[in-house]
């Protein structure tokens, strides 16, 4: 199945404070970070990129310089030039361990909430708006988790599902919410994956997809809570049981 074109991805290219590079930086990093531009892909004219944004060239040249500075985009020079998607680098395992070791139980169970009140709703609505057309980027993205190894590849499956579902809710703010989401809790789903728990995530996202197609809002909302829930779950029992690594190490 062909991966959805770039006018239909960058149409999540928007801010919501005009006028700020920082924050137009903020949403490309996303957009890359999630594949949903790739890499080695080169980004749309100064003037394109502009105009989605809403925001002046100037603004926009000014975010491609912190992209810059940050080695997430390389701007060549010439007739064939532009700004490309450099390769990413890959977080480690012991970087996110660290990262949700850090992280209290409170701060996930909020995330958790929050999660649920913007997957969850966008899963009811997206049995009751989505076309055929978005059924099947929907099942393109079930097919790219059950072929993914690497963790990157895992981690961007998972996180691309969960956004087209909110596209295909056809709300921006879902939209735009889920993606936020996804850049900030995403990858931690994946610490120490192994099959099992891929081969679950692969059920649960085909099961929301079945509720979705048949227009079963209240199944697609039900079972994004409990696909959520579960996975925050997860990330709860490997933080205390690093905290415990942690102490017993001290000790």
């Amino acid at each position: 199945m062909t991966e959805p074109n770039k006018v239909n991805r960058l149409s999540l290219l928007q801010v919501s404070q005009e006028g700020k590079p920082e924050e137009v930086a903020r949403r490309l990093i996303e957009v890359i970070d999630l594949g949903l531009i790739g890499e080695g892909e080169q980004l749309p004219s100064e003037s394109e990129l502009a105009s989605r944004f809403g925001v002046a060239t100037v603004t926009l040249r000014d975010a491609l310089a912190i992209l810059r500075q940050r080695g997430v985009v390389a701007t060549r020079r010439g007739r064939n030039g532009g700004s490309f998607v450099c390769a990413p680098v890959e977080v480690s395992d012991d970087f996110l361990k660290a990262r949700l070791s850090a992280m209290s139980s409170l701060a996930l169970r909020d995330l958790c909430d929050e999660q649920i009140a913007i997957s969850a709703t966008a899963a009811g609505l997206a049995a009751s708006r989505a076309s055929s057309v978005q059924h099947q980027r929907l099942e393109h993205f079930v097919s790219a988790l059950q072929d993914a190894t690497a963790r990157s590849e895992l981690r961007r499956a998972d996180a691309r599902f969960h956004i087209e579902v909110a596209v295909a809710a056809q709300s921006v703010r879902l939209t735009h919410a889920e993606m936020r989401l996804q850049a900030e809790i995403g990858e931690l789903h994946w610490i120490c994956t192994d099959d099992a728990q891929k081969n679950t995530a692969i059920a649960e996202h085909r099961a929301i997809l079945q509720a979705v197609i048949a227009g079963e809002s209240n199944l697609a909302s039900a079972l994004t809570e409990a696909h959520i829930k579960e996975g925050i779950k997860r990330l709860m029992d490997l933080r205390f049981q690093l905290l415990g690594q942690q102490e017993s190490r001290l000790s």
